[in-house]
């Protein structure tokens, strides 16, 4: 499906820089006159910090706001984003204001933005010996599951240097208000239709560095979120599409979707290893485990969920077993089982279900290679008969 930036790009890209702040008075007033050196447009968002920090950002022309107590990382970039809407900004360059990134960057996250301005712009932090076990452990965590729950890839799912475009903050709905925040956007975005661009940047960890992330409440909160999202992309209902009228974001109806979907090149190849994907998963024989791996398939590969919950269901009946029992008998003797009765199907229980075991092997690769091209052949004639039309 093209993504949103792809069917039209904004007259003009205007950002600012939003750092969002709790309790890092020792770093603050550093990092944004840093940013003030690169971009004329910064704006710091105090989350409730035991300290107003004003007096520590006298003389800078920054615009600040202050939430009245401490509500998370995710609200105070969502509060950065309502702002940004009521003074014209476009998009949001968000960067921490511990230090650990380096403000000089900004113009690539903007650049980006400018290259492509649908996309949410996420810094890739470029890791070396000295970055923690825990946060190199993180990431590599946390992009396996976004890849789970989009089948796309991403480098750094935990970077909060980034570039939102204000209008997909805005239309997006986000439960998550404090760190998770930033894994549910990416999530949910992918989910949309819109696409997610990298670009490199350093990072720097230094001993004194104040991190509020608590390894329980929010490993928690991840965990509970990471769940849900994978609970959600294996459901067969379609996710929110969004298309962009004369500067803002509606959501496409399924029908419009449906459409597009088929109409797309690459669908038909989707469709077709969708449903050899189910018809494998529902054929071979290693019941429990054979759930896993379509779960897992679905995710990892962004497969059409309802094609292979389908097929997969399909072949839990009768005549998938009896194939994979008659193939394996047949393997172990040389010749087809055409005797049933309470001996071949009763006392010979066990030997019955290591032929079905051992003819599911045979049975599930051949049976998903056949659907495979059956659908595809299909997909392709009905993309066919669409354009015909067109």
């Amino acid at each position: 499906m093209p993504s949103v930036e792809e069917r039209t790009t904004p007259s003009q890209v205007k950002c600012l820089v939003v750092i969002p702040h709790y309790n890092h008075l020792k770093t603050l007033r550093q990092v944004a006159e840093q940013c003030l050196a690169v971009w004329p447009h910064v704006l710091v968002v105090d989350d409730g910090s035991d300290e107003a920090p004003e007096t520590y950002l006298q003389g800078l022309a920054v615009d600040s706001l202050r939430q009245a107590h401490n509500q998370g990382k995710g609200t105070a970039i969502l509060t950065g984003a309502a702002w940004a809407r009521e003074h014209g900004f476009s998009h949001i360059v968000t960067i921490d204001a511990d230090g650990q990134h380096d403000p000089k960057e900004v113009p690539l996250l903007i650049h980006g933005a400018q290259q492509h301005p649908y996309s949410l712009i996420l810094g890739v932090r470029k890791f070396d010996n000295t970055v923690p076990f825990g946060s190199r452990f993180g990431r590599k965590f946390g992009n396996f599951w976004v890849h789970v729950q989009t089948g796309k890839s991403v480098q750094d799912i935990q970077s909060g240097y980034r570039c939102y475009p204000v209008n997909v903050l805005n239309t997006l709905r986000i439960w998550s208000k404090r760190y998770a925040f930033e894994v549910e956007i990416v999530v949910r975005a992918l989910w949309a239709g819109f696409s997610i661009e990298e670009v490199p940047v350093s990072v720097s960890y230094t001993s004194d560095r104040i991190s509020h992330f608590s390894q329980w409440k929010d490993n928690l909160r991840l965990t509970g979120l990471n769940t849900y999202l994978t609970t959600r992309a294996m459901l067969p209902l379609a996710h929110r599409q969004y298309k962009q009228v004369e500067g803002n974001l509606i959501r496409k109806s399924y029908w419009q979707t449906l459409k597009e979907n088929l109409a797309t090149p690459g669908s038909t190849l989707r469709n077709a290893v969708s449903a050899a994907w189910g018809t494998f998963c529902g054929s071979v024989a290693f019941v429990g485990i054979r759930q896993v791996w379509l779960f897992w398939g679905m995710g990892w590969w962004n497969l059409n969920r309802l094609i292979s919950l389908t097929f997969e269901k399909l072949c839990i009946g009768p005549f998938v077993p009896a194939l994979c029992i008659e193939v394996g008998y047949f393997l172990r003797h040389g010749h087809w089982l055409t005797e049933f009765s309470m001996t071949t199907l009763g006392k010979q229980a066990l030997q019955r279900v290591w032929e079905w075991i051992l003819g599911s092997l045979v049975v599930a690769p051949c049976l998903a290679g056949i659907v495979f091209l059956v659908v595809a052949a299909l997909g392709w004639g009905l993309r066919r008969s669409l354009h015909e039309r067109v």
